[in-house]
């Protein structure tokens, strides 16, 4: 009896794929150019009417060809996969999506969408889970499941997955579905991972003759889409023009696949022009995202390297590329992470390292990429440490580019696109191998009102290491480089920003000694309120407020500690919170320093940020000297270290 019921299982469900099957004709190859080398039987076959033979001899055809390749995930690949155990996530994925149990987004756990597979669901009024939906991540780790096991029930259910995604979700179905599924990002997911998904699954028995023309239709209509409906700027643009250029270079064999490959190429060779700084900084001012689009210029350029087509990119295109990776050095700390300017998370040394790998590979004769490439054992240091990408606005203090360094990236910029955030002078101070100051990172992107109140409470200017009016939002994020001048004793930054109407936010920065910085913060303007300087620290510092002294000082018993004192404004705590990853955060420590700016005269803070080894904060004060005068930019000052004087003289603009 129980064998009936599994054998009656057995035919229900093969009738229902069968089912699905569409009846061939003519126009089911519409969208292959049949005159391409190695279809000549296939052109024969559709043009006596054999449609079925047709189709079994295109999938032949793509069974047996060796020419193209991916820059992962070939035919051949497989033998690395065969019988050995995947990641733990990678196959809880796959399983799951057996069920119809999804996670669309990492920062959210997965998600029932149904025997009958509901593409519409929004489970969270988060948008990035629904945009994410239809990126449909897991298809590659069930084609990865499919080649470590051998199971059937991998390539079978993504053969139903593939077809229920494209018949519940036609182009045009409701301007509220096109929204999500037919966003060209969320389309250029899917077209830039689905042929890998081809390969892995392409010798299935699953994979029909008939499967492999809808395949080839519905990837044909998504990429052309792209095409014709480009995003209009950032990195969106960048992602969809790269993943067209692999669309074009994969199936070659399509109509469109040419015009593909040209219109990505044309859009990559302007786009690198536009949308990168002389400096090598992405014009989005954040981190993350600037390394993203080395990875989408490099891949780009590979894809049609691996096609055959290396020459749609001119050389400086490749130069434009290896100085986006040597902004990136210049930008990060000796442990790989970087600051999480705008919208970044936190970075991790080991994916770096996967990172740098293959653009060391790309410029193998640059020995400063070398070098991070490989952890420092080969490859050479840059010979230079503190170093400004002024066009950019990062400046970065340095004194060293061991593990042993003090590192201070400081972000005062022109305006950013999406991904930027109004903080104008924040920044992250890394001593030994801490973080003390981590921006505020970004916690979530955008969805219902109780998510954006969310997302704006990481973007505002209090949260970031930079001065407020009456805790608003700084209106301009504009900066202009007064001075920018480094020396063996003492590098020296100026920049103003015209933060508010009628206020300017001029901020000095000084790293005196190679070991520790005076900020001197000026607000320049007849507005009046009041004026906050703010701080945050890193949220296990256990910091010590001093009202007396006008100081905070961390309490790390391993000695590597910081103090945060300031000649002006009022000391006062505030809260503070951090995210570190999408949808996580953490309570920390945070102050401002305060004071009124009740007339036209400009107002002053100057702070002191000094690391130390040790438990004792040191005792410091600070004197401006007769010949000090800010307004004209003169500084002339006396800084007291447990009792040592040190006298501190230049020209700050």
């Amino acid at each position: 009896m129980k064998k009936s019921i599994i054998l009656i299982g057995f035919i229900l469900s093969f009738l229902a794929t069968q089912a699905q099957e569409i009846k061939l004709d003519k126009t089911s190859f519409n969208a292959l150019d049949l005159t391409y080398p190695g279809l000549e039987q296939v052109n024969k076959l559709v043009n006596n009417g054999d449609y079925e033979k047709a189709a079994q001899q295109l999938l032949q055809y793509y069974r047996n060809r060796t020419k193209v390749k991916l820059t992962e995930y070939n035919p051949d690949d497989k033998i690395r996969y065969i019988g050995k155990q995947l990641p733990e996530a990678t196959m809880e994925k796959a399983d799951k999506a057996l069920l119809h149990q999804f996670q669309p987004h990492k920062g959210y756990g997965y998600f029932d969408y149904g025997k009958d597979i509901n593409w519409q669901l929004w489970p969270v009024k988060d948008n990035e889970v629904r945009w994410q939906l239809h990126r449909v991540y897991w298809w590659q780790s069930m084609g990865l499941a499919y080649w470590s096991t051998g199971d059937e029930k991998y390539a079978k259910e993504w053969v139903f997955q593939f077809r229920d995604w494209v018949r519940k979700n036609p182009l045009g179905l409701s301007a509220d579905n096109d929204m999500y599924a037919w966003r060209p990002l969320e389309i250029s997911e899917r077209v830039q991972s689905l042929p890998g998904t081809f390969n892995m699954f392409l010798y299935s028995p699953s994979f029909t003759p008939q499967f492999l023309l809808e395949f080839l239709n519905s990837y044909n209509e998504q990429a052309s889409y792209i095409q014709a409906h480009y995003s209009t700027v950032g990195n969106h643009l960048l992602f969809e023009a790269q993943r067209v250029v692999t669309a074009g270079c994969f199936f070659p064999e399509l109509k469109n696949a040419e015009s593909w490959r040209k219109s990505g190429v044309s859009v990559l060779n302007r786009e690198i022009t536009k949308q990168v700084y002389p400096d090598g900084m992405q014009f989005e001012l954040s981190p993350n995202y600037h390394n993203a689009a080395i990875d989408i210029f490099l891949n780009a350029l590979r894809t049609t390297q691996l096609a055959g087509e290396e020459d749609d990119f001119p050389a400086s295109y490749k130069k434009t590329v290896e100085n986006m990776i040597l902004a990136t050095i210049n930008f990060s700390f000796p442990d790989y992470t970087f600051p999480m300017f705008g919208d970044s998370w936190l970075a991790n040394k080991q994916a770096m390292l996967k990172e740098y790998q293959p653009w060391a590979a790309a410029f193998p004769d640059n020995q400063v990429i070398r070098y991070f490439a490989t952890d420092h054992q080969q490859g050479s240091a840059p010979s230079y440490l503190s170093h400004a990408l002024t066009t950019a606005g990062f400046y970065t203090f340095r004194n060293s580019w061991e593990n042993n360094a003090t590192v201070m990236v400081l972000k005062a910029s022109p305006p950013g696109e999406f991904h930027a955030q109004p903080d104008n002078g924040t920044f992250e101070l890394w001593v030994k191998g801490r973080d003390f100051t981590p921006d505020a990172g970004v916690y979530v992107y955008s969805g219902d009102s109780a998510i954006n109140k969310l997302r704006e409470s990481y973007r505002q200017t209090r949260v970031h290491q930079t001065l407020t009016l009456d805790d608003q939002n700084m209106v301009i994020t504009k900066a202009a480089l007064n001075k920018w001048e480094t020396g063996k004793d003492l590098d020296v930054l100026t920049y103003t920003n015209p933060s508010y109407k009628n206020l300017d936010h001029k901020r000095s920065v000084l790293f005196i000694d190679q070991k520790y910085f005076v900020i001197i913060d000026q607000a320049i303007g007849n507005a009046t309120g009041n004026l906050g300087i703010h701080f945050q620290l890193k949220e296990d510092s256990q910091p010590v407020f001093d009202t007396k002294s006008n100081s905070v000082h961390t309490s790390y018993t391993d000695g590597n500690n910081l103090l945060i004192q300031s000649l002006t404004g009022k000391l006062k705590e505030e809260p503070g919170k951090v995210s570190y990853a999408y949808r996580t955060e953490v309570p920390r420590p945070a102050f401002v320093f305060e004071k009124p700016k009740a007339d036209d005269k400009p107002q002053y803070f100057i702070s002191v940020v000094y690391p130390y080894d040790g438990l004792k904060a040191p005792e410091i004060s600070l004197q401006e000297n007769k010949g000090s005068n800010l307004e004209k930019g003169q500084l002339d000052m006396t800084i007291t270290i447990n009792g040592k004087k040190k006298v501190i003289a230049t020209q700050l603009n």
